[in-house]
């Protein structure tokens, strides 16, 4: 509904109709992954489409591979990156580790799934010029993975060598992310999907290929800058003409090396190292003053959309938002003299606190772990112990539980050697 600005008395009334008009807006949220791009490259590149993204809102860095030196530690590489994203975990949980995408773990359910079964009105998209993105890491279809189905995709064009033919070059690669970008712009502007997923592959290839020095990965970014312009446009015409309000992400799923800017997968700070662009100014005080990683995004975008995360999810998240308010971020939990020994930090210094811990992994496989209450304490504490008894076993799940967040940190021997 349309509410008139215009001829209002008295000045409350406009008032009243300005908030009714704002609380009826519609969020929709759209994020795309461009493949390969490292932080340095995206910075010093001509992009004045992504500059003009970044001056309404914000540009992040943020980092992938899991927490470096720990259980989370994972490959820099493409599928367990995308993967991160939709799930808002990192490997350990999702169980994707190559390209291969043998066995997801689909009990870590991914973003669009949780938009579809909080709200089955929600409608997604997945514009991918990669068809393995929605058959295996969405799980399109399958009863393992909820029998989630995606409303609009195009995919699958790396397939079709009649339509776009495999040259030497890859230039079939540019053509396809071309169709793929033409795809998603068409339909956000004539349906505009509440959750849409684009794809893009070039970057990567052309990195494989030829490195990030080279002309042709510069001439990948500036099609890419010229991709986004047509779909930050698409956003902005839905905006301008529906009463929608748009959340875009735009992010990276690995850096690359430092040698030649040809391999990932590895550790180095520019393999790890990725970025987010965001077309909003309203980041919280950890987005702001932290540096966020790729498992962030999915608790963001569950924000903006206003859809609750029920509490076995947040209970297995990785992932901090980046909007709205945040009770702790950084947990981490060790053993010491038969006691949990339980740091995280804490952005809501006096609000209370409560922190469970489980000895059972059961979630893994479908079933329900039993968490106990070990106490409450104020947020500021960033401290807590919890006793065990000397026959205690050699797994923990500790769960932190704010006002406004969870998060959870994992206890096994094989933390105590990665620490050491």
């Amino acid at each position: 509904m349309k509410v008139s600005k215009m001829g209002c008395l008295p000045v409350l009334m406009c008032a009243l109709q300005s908030i009714l008009f704002a609380q009826q807006q519609q969020h929709k949220v759209l994020f795309v992954i461009a493949d390969g791009i490292p932080a340095d490259v995206i910075e010093s590149a001509h992009k004045p489409a992504i500059d003009s993204i970044i001056q309404a809102g914000t540009y992040i860095h943020s980092f992938t591979g899991g927490i470096a030196n720990t259980y989370s530690q994972m490959p820099t590489i493409s599928a367990p990156g995308y993967n991160n994203l939709l799930t808002g975990t990192w490997a350990y949980k999702h169980n994707v580790f190559t390209n291969g995408i043998q066995n997801p773990n689909y009990h870590y359910i991914h973003i669009l799934r949780l938009l579809k079964e909080q709200n089955p009105q929600n409608n997604v998209a997945v514009f991918s010029s990669w068809l393995d993105n929605r058959t295996k890491l969405l799980g399109d279809g399958l009863p393992q993975a909820g029998n989630f189905k995606a409303d609009i995709h195009f995919d699958g064009y790396e397939l079709d060598t009649l339509r776009f033919p495999h040259d030497v070059a890859h230039q079939y690669m540019h053509l396809i992310d071309k169709t793929v970008v033409a795809k998603a712009d068409s339909v956000i502007r004539s349906s505009g999907p509440d959750a849409s997923w684009i794809y893009l592959e070039y970057t990567d290839d052309m990195g494989h290929m030829h490195g990030t020095s080279s002309d042709a990965y510069q001439q990948a970014v500036t099609y890419l800058d010229q991709q986004m312009d047509s779909i930050w446009r698409a956003i902005q015409y839905r905006e301008q003409h529906f009463n929608e309000n748009w959340l875009l992400i735009i992010t990276t799923d690995h850096g690359r090396d430092a040698q030649t800017g040809r391999n990932h997968g590895g550790q180095s700070e520019r393999e790890r190292t990725t970025w987010i662009v965001m077309n909003t100014k309203d980041l919280n005080e950890y987005a702001q003053k932290d540096t966020p990683a790729v498992v962030d995004i999915f608790p963001t975008i569950a924000r903006f959309m206003q859809v609750p995360i029920p509490t076995k999810f947040q209970y297995e998240l990785d992932g901090v938002p980046m909007l709205g308010p945040v009770s702790a971020a950084h947990p981490s939990v060790t053993m010491q003299n038969d006691s949990l020994k339980i740091h995280w930090q804490s952005f809501s210094a006096h609000e209370p606190v409560k922190i469970y811990y489980s000895s059972t992994n059961s979630f893994k496989t479908g079933g329900v772990d039993t968490y106990q209450l070990a106490g409450t304490v104020t947020n500021q504490q960033q401290h807590f112990a919890i006793p065990l008894p000397s026959n205690h076993g050699n797994f923990y799940k500790v769960v932190i539980e704010g006002l406004h967040n969870t998060v959870n940190a994992w206890y096994f021997p094989e933390t105590a050697k990665l620490a050491e």
